[in-house]
């Protein structure tokens, strides 16, 4: 998993763009024209244009077609807007998803609900939906959405970038489960039951059983998620920590994974990364941490201390080194102040686990002195061996139970990690009973 080193989600889009030809920067879409006569795309995943933006910024509330942009377009310029369909039951399955027809073009959206063409384009492509030109496409529900999100900016409860990075998040994230859904659970459910039936007879009845009970499963789980991260925020202790706080940060990795996906099939290497991810989803949620994010043969979690940190990557390494079928595994975890955003975190406490991780043996986890010094300020791990074996023997003279530490650790050579100087890495273990 790369690491950006600038504390700058990958792939964020930008709000400008600089012109291929002239070199200076414009804003996002401008100098592009709808295209003639598109027709409407058939999915949720469709979104308007840009509209025309001012020089100074502003939004101009008219289509493309009647005020000319101030930015030159290119004479090689593509229209990129998406593709339109006519497949019947895509339309038919939009419907019922939506709960609404098609009504209106972009830029009718945007009038309707009140918001500039720039602001409602701003919106749409954060939440990761395609430009369509000015097709007859948005639904009352896409302009309720527009009303909404422009409304919160209204009444002061959230800045314009803040709105926008809501819009963002909430799409980058239900994109993602859209995608799984479709591709794995409804492509399993809607195998014809008979002989004779296509997939699309049975998709659309299936779809309407669906929806409302995963609607309601998808609202209980969002506001259970909500109020777990809102007791974390509410219990910081002061404000900044609400943003920039203490945690330790944690990577796993599988060992030689690029060498299995030369070897084996690609199904049984999905099945591997499949197996590989609900493993570590299970383990680092029962065991009190956050699962950040996955990607492949890595899972970056997080934790509000250091013990929970260290029994969730001891158990991910126990769990792994049982199970014949899976590859070695290695650890790296760092205790600091971390960056929140959008639910990834970032900082050089992040960047110093993702090092770690690289230079682990397999099947081993290292820590850094942060860590380990934190892990001895709780009592999960004695400062060095030389003091758990003096604490053993006063509390034998005196009759008493010695310390009891869960985990040990062992310092082992310094050496240099790109970026970030010299390190002290530890190996950490579980203390024998």
């Amino acid at each position: 998993m790369t690491v950006d080193d600038t504390g700058s989600p990958a792939g964020e889009r930008r709000d400008r763009d600089t012109d291929p030809e002239s070199g200076t920067s414009a804003p996002a879409g401008a100098g592009k024209e709808p295209s003639a006569g598109a027709a409407a795309p058939s999915g949720p995943g469709a979104g308007p244009v840009h509209g025309v933006v001012r020089a100074d910024g502003s939004g101009s509330g008219v289509p493309a077609a009647v005020e000319p942009s101030p930015y030159p377009t290119p004479h090689h310029a593509v229209d990129h807007t998406a593709e339109p369909t006519d497949d019947p039951l895509a339309i038919r399955l939009e419907q019922l998803l939506l709960g609404a027809e098609r009504r209106y073009t972009p830029f009718q959206a945007a009038r309707t609900a009140g918001v500039s063409m720039d602001l409602a384009s701003r919106f749409w492509r954060a939440m990761g939906f395609a430009d369509i030109g000015q097709a007859k496409a948005l639904t009352e529900a896409d302009v309720l959405a527009l009303r909404r999100l422009a409304g919160l900016v209204e009444a002061g409860l959230l800045s314009e970038p803040m709105a926008v990075q809501v819009a963002r998040s909430t799409g980058q994230t239900t994109a993602r489960l859209a995608e799984w859904q479709i591709d794995s659970f409804l492509e399993g459910l809607t195998e014809p039951p008979e002989p004779g039936m296509t997939r699309t007879e049975v998709t659309y009845p299936l779809v309407e059983l669906l929806l409302p009970e995963l609607e309601e499963f998808l609202r209980y789980v969002w506001r259970r998620q909500l109020a777990a991260a809102t007791g974390r925020v509410v219990q910081a202790a002061d404000d900044e920590e609400m943003v920039d706080r203490r945690l330790a940060v944690g990577f796993a990795d599988l060992v030689g994974f690029t060498r299995l996906t030369r070897r084996l099939e690609e199904e049984q290497l999905g099945e591997l990364v499949e197996a590989f991810e609900t493993t570590c989803a299970d383990l680092v949620a029962a065991h009190g941490g956050r699962l950040i994010k996955t990607l492949g043969d890595e899972v970056l979690y997080a934790a509000d201390d250091a013990g929970t940190a260290a029994e969730i990557a001891l158990r991910l390494i126990e769990t792994m080194e049982a199970d014949q079928t899976m590859p070695a595994l290695r650890v790296g975890i760092a205790f600091g102040t971390v960056t929140t955003r959008m639910g990834d975190v970032f900082g050089t406490t992040v960047n110093l686990a993702s090092r770690l991780t690289s230079i682990a043996p397999k099947n081993a986890l290292l820590v850094d002195g942060a860590f380990a010094e934190e892990l001895s300020r709780t009592g999960d791990a004695p400062v060095s061996e030389a003091q758990a074996s003096a604490e053993a023997e006063k509390a034998e003279q005196e009759g008493v139970t010695p310390p009891s530490y869960r985990f040990a650790l062992q310092p082992m050579w310094q050496r240099p990690v790109r970026g970030l100087g010299t390190v002290e890495p530890w190996l950490l273990t579980r203390r024998p009973t």
